[in-house]
């Protein structure tokens, strides 16, 4: 099975200290396809004990940072758990922030020499995908891996990236979510979610500038437009559909990070209204 058909339409992104076996099984059987793993350890040890845990969704790193350890390590990683979890295991990379590595310098060189090393230890390019916002790093996951997995973008940026990569590349963004009818509550624990420190770190403020969203926006936690944006929020109907609007700009599969206390709750409450009904359901 191909990976965008293995994957299905919708996963879960979340920290991978947050994901524990028993959510990653419950979201299966709730018909979720993938989880992506932020923050992931680079000996893929995280997304192995979750493969362990479930029978058919997906584990993806989303992300390995590049300046945790060397490339030689994702790829003994990725060949033990891949062994014993055939087509089911993605690997996710990307530099991070500066403000958060010290080491951080020439970013696009050290992700491309990053990538070049996987693939000749023999990750293969079809199980690969690259942490991209901007044009030149969308090319570069295009044209060297699977595809792209880019995080904190609103529909716009989807729409954008897919006329960039062409119709072939994955296309994976991550999106907010919270389920709450009221809208002054959702926005608040929605800008709670993205404004630190999301909207404090240059790389995504100058992907939001570069998409037209003003120094107005980005400030204060962020406006109410571009928290709506960024959050898809209301009830299980209205939630689903700002997700789906990421599918119809041109994603392929849209990892949700619904915001909510209790995870499994909230996922399975949305299942029904994404058209989701068992098993990896896509």
């Amino acid at each position: 099975m191909a990976l965008r058909d293995r994957l299905g339409p919708y996963g879960v992104w979340h920290l991978e200290d947050a994901v524990t076996p028993e959510l990653a099984a419950g979201l299966e059987d709730a018909g979720y396809g993938a989880v992506w793993l932020g923050q992931a350890a680079p000996d893929l040890s995280g997304a192995e004990r979750l493969l362990d845990a479930t029978r058919t969704l997906v584990v993806a790193t989303g992300i390995v940072n590049v300046w945790q350890a060397g490339a030689e390590v994702v790829a003994a990683g990725f060949h033990r758990v891949a062994a014993r979890h055939p087509d089911r295991l993605v690997v996710g990379v990307g530099t991070g922030h500066p403000e958060a590595h010290r080491q951080y310098a020439a970013p696009y060189r050290t992700l491309a020499d990053f990538t070049a090393a996987l693939l000749t230890a023999g990750v293969p390019a079809d199980r690969l995908v690259l942490a991209a916002l901007g044009p030149r790093v969308l090319r570069l996951a295009a044209d060297r891996t699977a595809g792209a997995h880019p995080y904190l973008v609103p529909v716009e940026h989807t729409r954008r990236a897919r006329a960039a990569v062409g119709p072939g590349p994955l296309l994976v963004p991550e999106h907010a979510a919270v389920l709450d009818p009221d809208p002054a509550s959702a926005r608040a624990r929605g800008r709670a979610g993205v404004d630190f420190p999301y909207l404090r770190l240059v790389n995504y403020r100058t992907n939001l500038r570069r998409l037209g969203w003003a120094d107005a926006d980005l400030a204060d936690g962020g406006s109410d437009a571009l928290v709506d944006a960024l959050v898809a929020h209301g009830d299980a109907a209205a939630v689903a559909a700002g997700l789906a609007a990421h599918r119809a700009a041109g994603a392929d599969h849209v990892a949700i990070q619904l915001l909510a206390d209790d995870l499994l709750a909230g996922y399975r409450e949305l299942a029904p209204a994404l058209g989701l009904t068992g098993p990896a359901a896509g």
